[in-house]
């Protein structure tokens, strides 16, 4: 992937754009940017913590290692068909279990699978976040988007306002509430949110230069992410990007039309090809999967824009504020590049949501590239009034959430206050508090610099644009490193199914045998990895054991059993001591 900046084209600039009508007026000391050495520890602050230490977590976490795992210790099969140990999972695309799972090949040997899949994890946050930085850098720099000048000089150089809006959009990037959890997972959606964002630099390029080697390469990241999460969204982008051209540069719609639709096209059609090739038996899985993805499809509902809107306030927080304000003091220059194009991606993404029969957090995800990109354009428009709000609830909001994790911490640790402690131990029965002075040498470290960087914004008042976001990509950065230092083996505790498969593996035997079961997805991947439980995969395969999972209110267990021909001994009965729902029973036949 290259990144690098290059040369606009010539430009040819909407008339109706009166440069006296643009809302941006900035002196040139307002975009000194940020140090390279502090982008690289604010990236490294954000995406580590909460990589190491921890055990796959229960759902999307545990769900993806289990098809990487399988992949990494499996067959050509295992890599054309996604599965859990053997569990058909049609509706998964397999480019990001390719990744992780090569991942686990070549360092799994020496960092355990589950950490070697992350690596995976940290490569789709940099291209994410380094294909934001270079997008907002490129659109920074166009003569439409720059100030204007001033009676006696000083307003900013291109590059000096392009840079210090990148270094903006970046900050809003790691702000994002939604992406925090998001963003460490092993999931498709990783990386999904990685080529929308590389997808949108790629965009930008086709648009700032119209060379077909940028076209080719938009065609193959849209490829990619229909390997990645199926072909709804690369299919609203490319219509999006086809009536953008028709409304800013026609001459782009023969490049849009026969290199980049071919070039995803081709990608696809290797992909399908190489499937029934050398996996006949898969074809049915594929039609699945092509199934699944027309299911997304559905009339908008009411109950869809409730969960947009009530999802998405907190999800896209701190950056819609800025990106609807970027929008209104921008209007009238909408055609031009730096707004119409982050809303190309904008609104088409937002429809899919709208249509999406899924009320899940996962599906906001693609929308966050374009808003950080918008929301950078309306950091130099934002009135000082709007900033210091903004500022002042990113303060107060986000210092109290660090003051509670510390009193919950020391709750914890000490037993008092004893209330808290109380609760704490109350969601988390027979956890074990253990002192680590690495984790709390690097809580005090965040909170200190936490503390230095209001101080600094308090007491300096500086005038770069970025001022308006540091604050709340700071504070979110802060209570994350504190929840993945002081609180990690309190909620890996609760999210981890490795003492459950601990247990279920003292009563099987020595040698594995096969165990029919009804478990989920991400239980059958913990069981697998941690218990070494090795699961029927063949269909009429008679298993020895059987291990089926139920809720805890359900007091007739025979009736679920009687799914299961032959006769059966209860060897063991559990769950996970912070789940009040979920049950665990392992039976062995008996007789014939």
């Amino acid at each position: 992937m290259h990144l690098r900046a290059g040369l606009a084209r010539p430009q040819n600039p909407n008339k109706s754009n009166n440069t006296l009508m643009k809302p941006v007026r900035l002196p040139a000391a307002a975009t000194n940017a940020l140090p390279r050495w502090g982008l690289l520890a604010l990236g490294l602050l954000y995406i580590l913590p909460g990589l190491i230490g921890r055990d796959p977590w229960k759902n999307d976490d545990a769900i993806s290692f289990g098809i990487m795992w399988t992949m990494a210790h499996g067959n050509l099969q295992d890599w054309l068909a996604p599965n859990i140990a053997g569990l058909a999972m049609p509706a998964e695309s397999p480019l990001a279990y390719w990744l992780g799972a090569i991942c686990i090949k070549l360092f799994g040997w020496l960092l355990s699978d589950p950490l070697a899949a992350r690596i995976s994890t940290i490569i789709c946050f940099l291209v994410g976040s380094l294909s934001i930085w270079y997008a907002t850098y490129l659109l920074g720099r166009r003569s439409e988007a720059q100030p204007l000048k001033l009676a006696f000089g000083g307003q900013p150089e291109p590059k000096d306002f392009g840079r210090t809006l990148a270094d903006g959009a970046f900050l809003i990037y790691l702000g994002f509430l939604g992406l925090l959890l998001h963003s460490h997972e092993t999931s498709a959606k990783t990386l999904q949110i990685a080529l929308v964002a590389y997808a949108l630099y790629s965009a930008v390029r086709v648009f700032d230069t119209g060379r077909r080697y940028h076209a080719m390469t938009l065609g193959l990241t849209l490829g990619l992410l229909v390997l990645t999460h199926g072909w709804l969204l690369p299919v609203g982008l490319m219509l999006a990007l086809l009536i953008l051209a028709v409304i800013r540069d026609r001459q782009l719609l023969t490049s849009l039309l026969f290199i980049t639709l071919p070039a995803g096209l081709l990608l696809c059609a290797v992909w399908v090809l190489s499937i029934r090739a050398l996996l006949p038996e898969a074809a049915d899985q594929f039609d699945t999967w092509m199934s699944w993805n027309i299911y997304q499809l559905n009339w908008p509902t009411w109950t869809a824009f409730k969960f947009f809107i009530k999802y998405g306030v907190w999800f896209a927080w701190p950056a819609w504020p800025f990106a609807g304000w970027a929008v209104y003091a921008w209007r009238r220059q909408a055609r031009s590049l730096h707004i119409a194009l982050p809303l190309a991606f904008l609104i088409p993404l937002t429809i899919l949501v709208l249509l999406n029969v899924h009320s899940e957090e996962g599906i906001l995800l693609p929308l966050l590239p374009s808003l950080a990109i918008l929301a950078a354009f309306g950091l130099p428009t934002m009135k000082r009034s709007a900033i210091n709000a903004v500022d002042w609830f990113s303060v107060m909001t986000l210092t109290t959430c660090a003051a509670f994790i510390w009193i919950g911490w020391i709750a914890k640790e000490t037993g008092w206050p004893a209330q808290i402690a109380k609760n704490a131990f109350k969601l988390a029965p027979g956890y074990k508090p253990g002192f680590n002075m690495i984790a709390l040498a690097i809580a005090v470290m965040a909170s200190i610099f936490w503390i230095m960087l209001v101080h600094w914004r308090i007491s300096r008042r500086p005038s770069v644009l970025w001022r308006a976001v540091v604050l709340s990509s700071g504070g979110v950065i802060l209570c994350w490193v504190l929840l993945m230092t002081l609180w990690l083996p309190w909620i890996n505790y609760g999210k981890s199914y490795a003492g459950v498969a601990h247990q279920i593996a003292e009563k099987l035997p020595p040698v594995k045998q096969c165990v029919d079961t009804n478990v989920g997805p991400a239980q059958r991947a913990s069981f697998a990895y941690f218990g070494n439980v090795r699961f029927e995969d063949r269909p009429n395969l008679r298993c020895d054991f059987l291990l089926l999972q139920d809720s805890i209110d359900n007091q007739n267990a025979s009736q679920m059993l009687r799914q299961y021909e032959g006769n059966w001994q209860l060897l063991w009965e559990g769950r996970r001591p912070s789940d009040r729902d979920e049950r665990f029973r392992l039976y062995r036949r008996i007789g014939n």
